[in-house]
């Protein structure tokens, strides 16, 4: 695949995401996918593979929201890599706004998601979600 369909990709991911339907991300990970959150904090590291990324990242945070959807603001791409500005729209189940500002830079291969790196308002992720349990 190339850098449109790439492209493409993400849009069509991001646009079901917009509608609530946040497993259109998981649906497009490789097995082998890693999300990675930079820095020194309480979500920070390496999840993957897919099985881990979502039993001990995604699925923990998904359970703390109520009603997400998230928007591409901006999906610029080059070769197998997509960069996506997005923003993310819920509330916690204790009731907190959580209203996200993301770029997200995703690696793509084969028509999958393999990687992606994720920066975020870290500040809001601290004071209104519980960190997530690492057991690998």
């Amino acid at each position: 695949m190339g850098t449109t369909e790439n492209k493409k990709l993400l849009q069509d991911i991001f646009d079901e995401m917009a509608r609530g339907n946040t497993r259109a991300m998981s649906e497009a990970m490789a097995d082998d996918f890693r999300w990675v959150v930079p820095g020194n904090w309480s979500w920070s590291g390496i999840w993957g593979p897919k099985s881990v990324a979502l039993d001990e990242l995604l699925r923990p945070l998904m359970a703390q929201l109520t009603d997400y959807r998230s928007d591409a603001d901006l999906i610029i791409a080059e070769d197998d890599r997509v960069v996506v500005q997005a923003r993310g729209y819920a509330t916690t189940k204790r009731g907190d706004p959580y209203h996200q500002t993301y770029c997200y830079i995703f690696r793509v291969a084969d028509g999958q998601l393999v990687e992606v790196v994720e920066h975020c308002d870290t500040a809001l992720v601290e004071r209104v979600l519980d960190a997530p349990v690492r057991t690998s």
